[in-house]
């Protein structure tokens, strides 16, 4: 009842502030509406108030939410204030189109993950992840401007933009699965060592136990707790493919949502958001229940033993080359100019005066990569750390924290991206503001899964009865077993964080020109990506450096780490 109630507040929240975006810009609706209708029609007066008469917008945003509301509980979303068509079937047919995405998705995003699982499967033991986070950190509009150009112009392959059949469906769902595959993988990862390491699995080998049901076993075992993830990670290829979306001219449901916002149709905008939201409530709702499937009445009778954790051995050269070379890239672009225009030397290729090539004004690519450094991985960690402590704060409070995050979760960065900007400006702040907004969600749902797991098992009831107190409990025992894994899982959503604010740059909503913003390197280079490749791929190698630095360094945090577990080598799978 209580998750019900949170996601209830939260859907009611999110669309009264999407319905007053107009008046949150500060400019004046009917103007913006007169412009999106009709860009050469003069704003006179008397076209402004013919506007604001016909749509009733002297009613205020209250009354036009009250009247919106009205017509919701009739199952009529308005009409568009552009084009004066119904809202509804826009809506519909955007979140077909969606759908039909999400799913090529998410079978990419499936057969990455798995094959970047597989190999801990057949030798049993972790690995840094650095492939992994490497391949989560490519933006993915780069991934899609690259299939454009490679698999759609040069080759001829598949289709370059619209929808008319499953061939238009092949390059975006290759854009979007690859990078959201390599983060589930990354994860599944991760958790699998520590299941293959319990004395389960030796007896099970011991007892002539095929290596099929041992993997399937062991799957279930560590797969509970990451199943809101993987939910959240199904509504994200929705509502947050509008990158793609743009580049490949699709009519999902994000790029509606952004059309709408951009000209302030609030009507379609608020269908948009929320038809989102259901979705992302809804896929929230199966994903608990998978979650509790998976358990079985070992939650509810309070037998969990989580996984001892298991420290990943990594090479301290591997972190050190990254970040030495890191270093040097940065350091030597910031001993040169990012501002200086020298249109006579315009896309160059990399030379020793300009190591990395010159982009479309004649800037030296190193330099801007250089001094971008700082602000872009600045602010990404600043708003990583964030997250990690909401996360852990919202996830000691599971029901409330999993309703909030289904919420959160549905909307794209974009949107929240456009409403931050409507109050604040298009902006470094604005966009940090805005992925802040919507950085915590799965690091909540994961700390809430592990506390929620952490709190029903054994050993705790073995705590209580000795008489400890709920405090000591929480400090000593619950903190420690949650704290590591969810700090691990936010390290490697550090590029990820990086690329939301990379990619609100790459719509116009982040850093504005001439700023060497990492995200307006990649925005500027998408036009020239055929001739001039290495100037575009210059901030997404970088990301992906940092990505690999990133998880390296985040293998030693296990290190020394223990969770204050008795008997936890006897654990057996849960719900086997």
């Amino acid at each position: 009842m209580r998750t019900a109630l949170t996601r209830a507040a939260g859907l009611a929240a999110v669309l009264a502030l999407v319905g007053l975006l107009p008046w949150l810009s500060g400019k004046d609706p009917a103007l913006s509406l007169l412009r999106a209708r009709s860009a050469e029609q003069e704003p006179t007066a008397e076209a402004l108030n013919a506007i604001r008469d016909d749509l009733g917008l002297d009613a205020g945003p209250l009354g036009l939410l009250g009247h919106w509301a009205a017509g919701l509980i009739r199952g009529d979303l308005g009409v568009s204030w552009v084009s004066g068509a119904e809202v509804l079937p826009s809506v519909t047919a955007g979140l077909q189109v969606s759908l039909a995405l999400m799913g090529a998705s998410l079978a990419v995003a499936l057969l990455v993950g798995s094959a970047l699982a597989l190999p801990v499967l057949v030798r049993g033991r972790g690995t840094a992840g650095a492939f992994g986070a490497m391949l989560a950190a490519v933006p993915e509009y780069l991934v899609a401007l690259l299939l454009l150009v490679v698999a759609g112009v040069w080759l001829g392959w598949f289709p370059t933009s619209g929808w008319a059949g499953p061939a238009h469906m092949v390059l975006p769902a290759l854009a979007l699965g690859i990078p959201a595959g390599a983060l589930l993988g990354r994860l599944v990862a991760d958790a699998l060592p520590d299941a293959l390491d319990e004395r389960w699995v030796e007896l099970w080998r011991g007892a002539g136990v095929g290596r099929c049901a041992i993997t399937d076993a062991a799957l279930r075992r560590v797969l509970p707790p990451l199943v809101p993830q993987f939910g959240m990670a199904a509504v994200g290829l929705t509502g947050g493919a509008v990158a793609v979306e743009t580049v490949f001219a699709v009519p999902g449901l994000g790029r509606t949502a952004l059309g709408a916002a951009r000209s302030q149709d609030l009507p379609l905008l608020q269908g948009a958001v929320l038809a989102l939201l259901a979705l992302g409530l809804l896929v929230g709702v199966v994903s608990a229940a998978v979650r509790a499937q998976l358990l079985g009445p070992a939650l509810r009778d309070a037998a969990l033993t989580l996984p001892a954790a298991r420290p990943v051995r990594v090479s301290p050269a591997v972190p050190v080359a990254l970040g030495t070379l890191l270093a040097g890239v940065t350091g030597w672009g910031l001993l040169r100019d990012p501002y200086v225009i020298d249109t006579t030397a315009r896309l160059t290729a990399p030379s020793w005066s300009h190591p990395l090539g010159t982009d479309a004004l004649g800037r030296d690519v190193l330099a801007r990569l250089g001094h971008g450094a700082g602000s872009t991985v600045g602010t990404a960690a600043a708003v990583c750390l964030l997250g990690l402590v909401i996360g852990l704060a919202l996830g000691f409070l599971p029901n409330a924290a999993t309703g909030l995050a289904d919420v959160a979760n549905a909307l794209p960065p974009v949107i929240v991206g456009i409403l931050v900007a409507a109050a604040t400006g298009p902006g470094a702040g604005g966009a940090a503001l805005a992925v802040a907004l919507i950085s915590w969600p799965p690091l909540a749902a994961h700390a809430a899964a592990l506390t929620q797991e952490v709190r029903a098992s054994s050993f705790l009831s073995a705590q209580k009865a000795i008489g400890a107190s709920p405090a000591r409990i929480m400090v000593r025992h619950v903190l420690p077993s949650v704290a590591a894994p969810v700090a691990r899982h936010a390290v490697l959503r550090l590029p990820g964080i990086a690329l939301a604010l990379a990619s609100l740059g790459f719509l116009g909503l982040g850093a504005q020109p001439p700023s060497p913003d990492w995200g307006l390197l990649l925005d500027e280079s998408a036009d020239y990506i055929e001739r001039a490749p290495v100037a575009a791929l210059a901030p997404a190698v970088t990301l992906a450096l940092l990505a690999a630095l990133a998880v390296s360094l985040s293998a030693y945090t296990q290190r020394g780490r223990t969770r204050r577990t008795p008997v936890r080598k006897e654990a057996v799978p849960v719900a086997v």
